[in-house]
């Protein structure tokens, strides 16, 4: 079969190609550009505990050298420290989001690329046309190489001014300019090291309503500044005045600092009515554009292509139905649409002046909370999302017991025991085109493993697994949160939890795997009217699903 073409080489672009080629399928990375990143130091990204997992598990190594974890979080207002977070170590639950330069994760990307052997990256290389027939897609390029190339599918990743979205003519209906920010990254000493930091309506003049200082490494912080609307340009002289209001009112003076970079962004909010045309995709800024009140536009679009790739994969490897690939749309555009829906309603009260809520005992505390969880991956701003109407959700059955996983969200990172006898974190599995069977085995961490793969439930259940209609792994943990012993997990690809069995249950767990590859084991978010009702939407028009 003919490789996936994905245009657009940035994070999203490169990290769908190597998930594509970690599932053993091969892809054309069409770069418009020369192949290399301008580095811009105030062009940073920050990434939650599970999505830094799965770039890192591509082999991206940046994140682990370049990438500064925060000790802790504190939100002030005025000069009131209202919230103080500890983060854990390692990429658990209470772990810290990961701050990096987004060129240098762009770079470590594609140093994990020259390793692939799966992945031809064509720089300088522009998409004009894109033509679909039942078999492929056919895309040309212009530039030096101008050619045609020919794929099994193509995955727009070319950012908020999406050629591939245009030749699909899809509508990337939204809202413009939602919020503006002065940001500088500057090398200095802060009274906490290591800790980011929100402060609302701070005590000095030039600050205004907002400030962020969130620290990378070597001692570098991205300062931001919220600017009110319709404000004029932001001079050189205002920006240095900022830097050092700012810096004096935290540190009680001005300390000495050097100035490395400086921007002013413009948020937009946008989101493309449908993310699939027959066999082309749009993933990333091409699908989406958010990032007001701490919501990460980088974060969503590598959830984009950890969703997307395992599909894709299956679809390559073995055929899809629609159901699959319509999945992509049906689980990742609502998750996105509910983030952006929380943000615009968050912003009037959050944006709207001092006014009466100001006065309101508690609202100082709930306004904080509020923006703090988009920063920190918690609550309708930032957590994780979950899929729990998935088309790919199985029917209910007698044997699916509640567990402390809600289902379709995303797996707890816990100690499992592999196949080879090693002990792993979940998370480290994940990415390899196949389920994961978790058996939660209270004891079996002390036992040699010679027993208790051949005792209990173990070989009946090895047995159910081996006949899956899906490549599954076969894992053994200690304990999982919620879940009683001898409890099996079965967990999609990309980390989702699809079921929990009271049990060895060879003809449940059957029906869930194939429902997860979109058989006819799904359960109601799988029937032919929910893909309808989602490309209605998509297309303006409505139908009937009584």
């Amino acid at each position: 079969m003919e490789p996936v073409i994905v245009v657009g080489a940035g994070p999203v672009g490169l990290a769908l190609a190597l998930s594509l080629a970690a599932q053993g399928v091969p892809s054309v990375v069409l770069d418009e550009g020369p192949g290399r990143d301008e580095p811009r130091q105030v062009r940073t990204a920050v990434l939650r505990p599970d999505i830094a997992s799965f770039v890192a598990g591509l082999g991206c190594t940046t994140l682990r050298d370049e990438g500064a974890r925060w000790v802790a979080w504190r939100s002030m207002r005025r000069g009131q420290l209202l919230r103080h977070v500890t983060f854990g170590e390692g990429f658990d639950a209470d772990s810290p989001p990961v701050h990096l330069p987004q060129h240098t994760l762009t770079h470590g990307l594609r140093d994990a690329i020259a390793a692939s052997g799966l992945v031809r990256v064509v720089t300088q290389s522009r998409l004009d046309t894109l033509e679909q027939d039942a078999e492929g897609v056919s895309v040309h390029t212009s530039g030096p190489g101008g050619t045609w190339w020919r794929g099994s599918y193509a995955v727009g990743c070319d950012g908020a001014r999406s050629t591939v979205r245009k030749l699909l003519d899809i509508r990337f209906a939204g809202r413009t300019a939602v919020e503006r920010q002065a940001v500088v990254a500057l090398r200095t000493e802060l009274p906490w090291p290591g800790e980011a930091l929100l402060h609302r309506l701070p005590p000095w003049r030039t600050a205004g309503d907002e400030v962020t200082a969130r620290p990378l490494q070597d001692g570098i912080w991205r300062l931001d500044w919220l600017l009110p609307p319709r404000a004029e340009l932001v001079t050189p002289d205002a920006l240095v005045g900022r830097i050092r209001d700012t810096l004096a009112g935290w540190c009680g003076e001005t300390p000495s600092y050097e100035l490395l970079d400086t921007g002013v962004y413009t948020l937009h909010h946008r989101l493309a009515r449908r993310w699939r045309v027959r066999r082309a995709f749009l993933a990333g800024d091409a699908a989406h554009l958010l990032g007001a009140l701490g919501t990460q536009s980088l974060d969503e679009g590598l959830r984009d292509a950890q969703n997307l790739a395992w599909k894709l994969a299956q679809a390559w490897h073995h055929g899809a139905s629609d159901v699959l690939l319509d999945s992509y749309q049906t689980e990742r555009r609502p998750a996105v649409a509910a983030r952006l829906r929380a943000a615009d309603q968050s912003l009037p009260v959050l944006r709207g002046g001092a006014g009466l809520r100001a006065w309101i005992p508690g609202t100082a505390r709930g306004h904080d909370a509020l923006v703090t969880d988009g920063h920190l991956g918690c609550g309708p701003l930032g957590a994780p999302p979950a899929y729990p109407h998935s088309p790919l959700a199985p029917q209910y059955a007698e044997s699916h017991i509640p567990v402390g996983t809600q289902l379709g969200a995303p797996v707890a990172d816990i100690r499992v025991t592999a196949p080879d006898g090693s002990t792993v974190s979940l998370r480290d599995r994940l990415g390899r085109g196949r389920l994961l069977v978790v058996l939660v085995a209270p004891g079996t961490g002390v036992w040699d493993r010679r027993h208790w793969l051949t005792a209990g439930v173990m070989p009946r259940l090895a047995a159910a697994v081996t006949d899956l209609p899906m490549d599954a792994e076969l894992l053994v943990a200690e304990d999982y949160p919620g879940a009683p012993a001898h409890t099996v997990l079965l967990v999609r690809p990309d980390g989702h939890l699809v079921a929990a069995f009271n049990g060895v249950q060879p003809e449940e767990l059957y029906n869930a795997a194939d429902a997860v590859r979109g058989g006819p084991g799904s359960g109601e978010g799988g029937a032919p009217g929910a893909v309808e009702v989602e490309r209605a939407a998509a297309e303006g028009r409505t139908v009937d699903i009584n």
